[in-house]
């Protein structure tokens, strides 16, 4: 999850996605199921994150960390369902033109933000407008900009905002124009950019603005009572939340674990009540009663940078690329429902066309093979010079991470006879690290932000060059970036998947710009007092529909 670059949606990019139940310091007789003796009973329960939440600016995030706090602090015009099919939220109804191109929202009566600001059409064009600037810090303008009439124009400072394919008759009323038909724009405006924001709160607090839980206004079925980026946040309902009669969870805590022995051992200890598993310890969990899995649309990827010392041959992209191999990577280190990947598209994921999915046209993409990744080697060796290059790989610091960069150093040794140095950071480390542009390879992903092939392929095109490895197509014929334009004008569905696949086969195979890894899976151990603690297809938690028996 850009991720959902919208479900979008969503993962950047790592997340847990893992949730629990905890006991809390309290009132008397508050137990770890979370009900209270007594007339009146608290619903509590607890998930966690593996690394620090970066921000809570939501001009700012850009990964499933934040997104998961943000999901459930803020509220779009839609929301998924537990089966990951928008419903109406802020709003309560959208009118879509019979050409498609025109949807008019109508909005509740009565919307309020937590401090009672009025959520209007005017609070989503202004926040929308805002989300469209270039200079919009987490690089999500596309979202919005790829599809609503003159955003483009907009964001480049070619046209005003009110040539802007947004209107507001009233109050109540929003009416969005688009370039071409989306069929998944309703889900789109379920994805965290596109949430509604008290813009002159925003602005009133400048700089200071979502630094701490005083410093931000709600419009989800959750607000902040805490708030440490390092050690993570409580949630408890918001009662100006349109529909807060139906969210039966009380309060909400989300912890920052990066080890997971850690959370397995509060698991244990009854203070979570869900905890994901590492691959180790999934033998001796698979036949609990307690054991699940789950899988979501997220991909698990190196990231090469192509202007980097030795990663900016291709042969040596090539190379490292076919030196891995996925099957062993999921049965040894991976058992956890994980799939091995062979494009950055999930299989299943739609491709446009009615009874088709993205993975069944596309076939086969990449595969291990030792002898091909060896000549791929000894020829980039030669192209530079005769010198071996050094490489280096940066990679997140919590558990999972470290497990797949350790075997894939061990597989760079086998198969290529080199040795690969890990680089372990804090996920906004080598986030920043990798923006800097200062990185060989890294491991990276991206969770969907919608259920399309798009929300994968677009991201290589955006304004994120050297987080995206700088990457420029030099194939006048299949030019990568005028692929994806391609694909967003096409009305044709088999066409547009067509230039999609393309595109795909074009990243991976012809420039080598990622080694796909796997597509994300996760085995999990639940308290079955825990209900309906939803993680679409996006990888972001949903709390609004859990409950606690």
């Amino acid at each position: 999850m850009k991720k959902l670059a919208a479900m979008l949606l969503a993962m950047t990019i790592l997340l847990s996605g893992t949730a629990g139940c905890n006991s809390f310091t309290g009132k008397s007789g508050e137990t770890s199921g979370g009900t209270e003796s007594g007339a009146a009973q608290t619903k509590s329960v607890s998930f966690y994150l593996e690394n620090e939440i970066p921000t809570l600016d939501q001009f700012a995030a850009s990964d499933n960390i934040a997104f998961n706090v943000l999901n459930n602090i803020s509220e779009g015009l839609y929301r998924l369902d537990t089966n990951n099919v928008p419903q109406p939220a802020l709003a309560e109804k959208c009118d879509v033109s019979e050409d498609k191109l025109s949807y008019t929202f109508t909005l509740r009566d009565g919307l309020k933000f937590s401090n009672g600001d009025p959520i209007t059409s005017k609070t989503f064009k202004e926040t929308w407008l805002k989300q469209m600037k270039a200079d919009t810090k987490n690089n999500y303008a596309f979202i919005m900009t790829d599809y609503i009439v003159n955003g483009m124009e907009y964001s480049e400072k070619k046209m005003d905002a009110d040539k802007v394919g947004l209107e507001t008759p009233d109050d109540k009323t929003l009416v969005v124009k688009l370039k071409a038909p989306t069929p998944y724009f309703l889900s789109l405006t379920a994805f965290v950019p596109y949430y509604a924001v008290d813009m002159d709160f925003y602005k009133n607090k400048g700089a200071d603005y979502a630094l701490n839980k005083d410093n931000l206004v709600y419009s989800g079925p959750y607000m902040l009572s805490q708030y440490d980026a390092a050690a993570g946040a409580t949630l408890v309902k918001n009662p100006n939340y349109w529909d807060k009669d139906s969210v039966k969870v009380d309060t909400v805590t989300i912890k920052i674990i990066k080890e997971q022995s850690t959370a397995l051992n509060l698991y244990k200890a009854g203070q979570l009540s869900r905890v994901k598993l590492s691959a180790t310890d999934v033998p001796s969990y698979k036949d609990d009663k307690e054991f699940t899995t789950h899988s979501i649309y997220r991909t698990n990827f190196i990231q090469f940078n192509t202007t980097a010392e030795g990663t900016k041959n291709v042969n040596i992209r090539k190379a490292l690329s076919m030196a891995i191999d996925n099957n062993t990577l999921m049965s040894t280190i991976l058992n956890n429902g994980s799939e091995a990947a062979n494009g950055v598209v999930p299989k299943g994921m739609s491709s446009g066309i009615a009874g088709k999915t993205f993975g069944s046209l596309q076939g086969t993409l990449t595969s291990f093979n030792a002898e091909k990744a060896k000549e791929y080697w000894e020829k980039g060796v030669k192209e530079l010079g005769g010198t071996i290059p050094q490489i280096t790989l940066v990679l997140d610091d919590d558990t999972e991470n470290k497990d797949v960069g350790t075997y894939l150093q061990s597989q760079f040794k086998s198969v290529l006879g080199i040795d690969v140095t890990l680089d372990s950071k804090t996920k906004e480390a080598r986030r920043a690290l990798m923006k800097s542009g200062k990185y060989q390879m890294g491991l990276n992903a991206w969770g969907a932000d919608y259920d399309d092939p798009m929300t994968y392929l677009q991201i290589w095109t955006e304004n994120t060059n050297s987080f995206r490895g700088n990457f420029k197509d030099t194939d006048a014929a299949n030019d990568y970036a005028n692929l994806i334009k391609a694909a967003h004008s096409e009305k044709d569905t088999e066409k547009r998947a067509d230039f999609l696949l393309r595109a795909e086969k074009s990243l991976i195979v012809d420039n080598a710009v990622v080694a796909p890894l796997y597509y994300m899976g996760s085995a999990y151990l639940v308290k079955s007092n825990v209900k309906n603690l939803v993680e679409p297809n996006s990888g972001i938690l949903e709390l609004k529909y859990a409950s606690v028996e």
